[in-house]
């Protein structure tokens, strides 16, 4: 799996106008998944996500994590993260077809809630128009071959 977290003051995301999820202080999740990740991945992904300490503390460090600023999260499934750029024209071979991608997504967004987080989503496969105010900016790139 594949993801860029993004530390927003808000961020939103719509469907043919109609508003899917927003969130105020928090993380803006793009989640991509490969046909090869698993649930146990995607319950580290969560745990690590959860976990980062991107928000600054009194002394102006990046030391806070999400439950120490009440921060929520918006999750956007983000298949093209595993864009092939070799030629002009990006290929997705890279990406999992939905039969694998849907339920990681969906594990990974009920991770964020059952640790208590209000977390918001967009919707797989739609097309979707996404808001962010970015702070900081603060951006982070994880990648579960890291781990």
């Amino acid at each position: 799996m594949r993801v860029v977290v993004t530390r927003v003051s808000s961020a939103s995301v719509t469907i043919g106008g109609r508003n899917a999820g927003s969130i105020g202080k928090g993380f803006l999740v793009l989640l991509g998944i490969a046909p090869t990740d698993t649930a146990a991945l995607a319950d580290k992904l969560a745990d690590r996500i959860l976990g980062l300490r991107i928000f600054e503390d009194e002394n102006g460090k990046m030391n806070l994590n999400l439950a120490s600023i009440g921060g929520s999260l918006l999750i956007v499934s983000q298949f093209t993260l595993y864009a092939d750029i070799k030629s002009r024209r990006p290929g997705f071979t890279g990406a999992a077809k939905p039969d694998i991608a849907i339920p990681l997504y969906a594990r990974v967004v009920d991770a964020c809630r059952k640790a208590g987080y209000h977390t918001e989503t967009g919707e797989f496969g739609a097309d979707m128009k996404v808001l962010s105010v970015n702070d900081g900016p603060v951006t982070i790139i994880i990648d579960t071959n890291d781990f």
